[in-house]
């Protein structure tokens, strides 16, 4: 959803960095940036804008040899940096992204006077969006929220990974469900939207139902405007991975995930949150729509999945994860030769090892 959204930098890695599953930001001191310095990136956009706004012909549309040729004028990080303008203005240049992995954490008004420096130089922008940790927005009021959504945010990500308890702690989340509950209340009572994440298979198979009953549970509790599928993947190089070659958890097969989504889907209770797959690492893209009236057609499309033969899936698992099919019905598009072809293939691998590819096709989306 932020794909082509202007990325500002606030806030320099995680003020927690000490999740098992993420390797993203070890080695990075958190840091925050002075409100001052911020405004000169936003001024710097400007100027980029500006100089590319030249080039527009009508709305939309660009003498894109021109563009070209100047941005071509440039080199290293200013050529990059005039590009990422570039790309984000052919695309409505509407959204922005506040990054790092905890914006939320820059306090002391610095956030609401950024916001409204950023809303005052592109009047344009619709949509702004930050990350935020739980366990830093559960700390935050529903006030100050208020006051966050009147200097111009819109919108927050969330990473919750899992509303229960036990696997919080096993992944080492730093943060409770009953947080996590307190911050979703508050964000939606200030007025932002809410886009919440939950990772399939994150607590491994001992804790498979408990990981999808549990989010389940603090997803109704808020009832947030979208819940982001991101299938768990155990990446090389992280403390999870660790603990699975050490034996002391077993991962999760792509059927036990959608298991999982498929528990979640039955038991939440939401008028308003959207269950969004918007991501190449989703087996089954399809599961898309509300909680509240899509149940029936997303929970249709995990059985006729289910219902598919064991060779079968793991036919349409290879060529999801090889980004050659996006729905279970593009299997008719292959050939029957080719089936009997990919369904020897697969019948070769054990469960175990069936697994531990399919993980390691997901990391290298991640």
């Amino acid at each position: 959803s932020e794909a082509n959204s202007l990325l500002i930098q606030v806030t320099n890695g995680c003020t927690w960095n000490k999740c098992k599953f993420c390797g993203l930001y070890k080695g990075t001191k958190f840091k925050t940036f002075s409100a001052d310095s911020i405004k000169q990136d936003i001024d710097a956009v400007a100027y980029y804008a500006d100089r590319a706004n030249k080039f527009l012909i009508g709305e939309g549309t660009y003498d894109r040899q021109g563009l070209v040729d100047d941005l071509y004028t440039l080199g290293g990080p200013a050529q990059y940096c005039y590009f990422t303008v570039i790309n984000w203005l052919i695309h409505g240049g509407k959204n922005v992204f506040l990054q790092d992995g905890n914006t939320l954490a820059l306090r002391d008004g610095r956030l609401s006077d950024v916001l409204v420096y950023l809303r005052q130089v592109f009047p344009q922008i619709d949509r702004i969006t930050s990350y935020g940790r739980a366990e830093s927005l559960s700390r935050i009021s529903a006030e100050e929220f208020a006051e966050l959504h009147e200097a111009g945010l819109t919108r927050i990500h969330s990473g919750f990974e899992t509303g229960s308890d036990a696997v919080l702690r096993f992944i080492n989340k730093g943060v409770t469900s009953e947080q996590q509950i307190t911050a979703g209340k508050n964000i939606k009572a200030g007025g932002i939207e809410l886009s919440v994440y939950f990772m399939p298979g994150v607590g491994g198979k001992e804790l498979s139902r408990e990981n999808a009953m549990g989010t389940a549970h603090v997803v109704s509790e808020i009832d947030p405007d979208f819940v982001r599928l991101r299938t768990a993947a155990v990446k090389m190089g992280s403390e999870l991975y660790d603990e699975w070659k050490a034996g002391m958890f077993e991962i999760c097969s792509d059927d036990d995930k959608v298991w999982e989504i498929k528990t979640l889907i039955e038991n939440v209770n939401c008028q308003r949150a959207v269950l969004v797959s918007d991501h190449i690492i989703n087996l089954l893209p399809e599961i898309n729509g509300s909680l509240s009236t899509g149940k029936y057609r997303m929970l249709g499309v995990i059985d006729e999945y289910l219902s598919m033969p064991e060779l079968d899936r793991r036919v349409y698992q290879l060529l999801r994860r090889r980004n050659e099919v996006a729905a279970v019905s593009d299997l008719e598009r292959v050939s029957e030769d080719d089936m009997t072809r990919l369904r020897d293939v697969c019948s070769k691998f054990t469960v175990e090892d069936w697994d531990e590819r399919m993980n390691h096709f997901i990391d290298r989306y991640i």
